[in-house]
């Protein structure tokens, strides 16, 4: 069903709407459709629906040990709110970014959308490598790159800007239409506003793999908070970043928070064992390590993320939610997603008022989630 209706609803856009009701025709939405279906969303809000630019799995899934699991994780995200997103493959071999870039080229998916890979790796730190296999790094390489680009299926790179020939691939990943994020560091300030200079214009979880923020030496944190071109993405699970410090970052620079989940096969699971590319984690009350006690990934769920940031920072829902959509459609070049406009893609999330928890998802106009809710509230 991609035409349909909404009544009596309260709608973001991401701004708040005057509007109480949206129309969606043909997957779009839509100045009027009488004659479509209606719902009643009295109690209700409707907003764009949530991008996750960092994304390593879910659902006992992991894309870098196997990339064909990204169409049965794209099936499940919408109960997140999740309509859209980029598939992480971790430092692995080039074989299996190849791998990625063919299923993503296939493409097929049901549920949520996916827009392309993140690369995050091989070209990173060692010394800030975090959870990723340091057999699988690699100097940066044009030769390495050669097919990476939108067309076949990368959207996102992250790297490391101070590695020896990064310059290079930073300008040509650009010129492609790759975005280039800063990310698993050392830079010094002054590399990373070298790297920004270039075109870097994202910096991957603030804060984590990468120097802490020292006031004499701000390094690569410093450099993205004090760079206007710079969207900073932004673990909010209290676990990579703490609490506080998302508050005081979030009253500062909301502007240019791009919220991720980071999450990766565990989302959605039980506590356990879980591959990150070829390393085993444990995951347990909420946090996922190595065996060496490193971070790897999150558990964090999209949707738990708005909870978060609201409880945290005290914003209303108009401001949380362009770290969610608008923001990141932004950094992609997709401005036609991440918000609720005529003839935009009617990817939409239905949350509670309360407690901001979701009761349906549509993507292109089709309910992928909570289908036997909504039924319930025909007009």
């Amino acid at each position: 069903m991609s035409s349909l209706r909404f009544e009596n609803a309260t709608i973001y856009t991401p701004e708040l709407s005057a509007a109480r009701s949206l129309a969606i025709a043909n997957g779009h939405v839509a100045e009027a459709a009488p004659t479509a279906p209606c719902y009643d969303l009295t109690d209700l809000i409707v907003v764009p629906g949530l991008i996750d630019l960092q994304l390593n799995g879910a659902f006992g899934h992991d894309f870098t040990s196997d990339p064909h699991t990204i169409g049965a994780v794209a099936a499940g995200l919408p109960q997140y709110g999740v309509t859209a997103f980029l598939p992480t493959i971790i430092t692995s071999p080039l074989s299996q970014v190849a791998a990625a870039q063919q299923v993503v080229q296939q493409g097929n998916f049901t549920g949520s959308r996916v827009l392309g890979l993140h690369l995050e790796g091989p070209f990173l730190n060692p010394a800030k490598r975090g959870a990723h296999n340091p057999s699988h790094l690699q100097n940066p390489s044009l030769a390495a790159i050669e097919t990476w680009s939108p067309a076949n299926g990368v959207r996102l790179v992250t790297l490391a800007p101070e590695l020896d020939a990064a310059d290079e691939l930073i300008r040509a990943l650009v010129e492609r239409g790759v975005v280039v994020s800063a990310g698993h560091s050392e830079a010094t300030f002054e590399e990373a506003e070298a790297g920004f200079n270039q075109g870097i214009r994202a910096v991957t979880h603030l804060f984590n793999a990468m120097p802490a923020l020292h006031h004499r030496e701000p390094g690569l944190a410093g450099a993205a908070l004090s760079d206007q071109r710079i969207t900073m993405g932004l673990i909010p699970d209290g676990v990579h970043v703490h609490a506080g410090l998302v508050r005081h970052i979030w009253h500062s620079a909301s502007q240019r928070i791009a919220i991720v989940s980071d999450a990766q096969a565990a989302l959605g699971m039980p506590d356990g064992e879980y591959l990150l590319g070829d390393t085993t984690l444990t995951v347990a009350n909420g946090e996922a390590r190595r065996s060496d006690g490193r971070l790897a990934g999150s558990v964090l769920a999209m949707d738990q993320a708005l909870r978060n940031i609201h409880a945290w920072t005290n914003s209303p829902l108009e401001q949380i939610l362009p770290a969610f959509t608008t923001i990141p459609a932004n950094l992609l070049g997709l401005a036609h997603y991440g918000r609720i406009a005529i003839n935009n893609p009617a990817d939409l999330v239905i949350f509670d008022q309360q407690h901001y928890q979701v009761v349906a998802t549509l993507v292109g106009g089709n309910i992928v989630y909570g289908s036997t809710t909504l039924e319930q509230r025909q007009c």
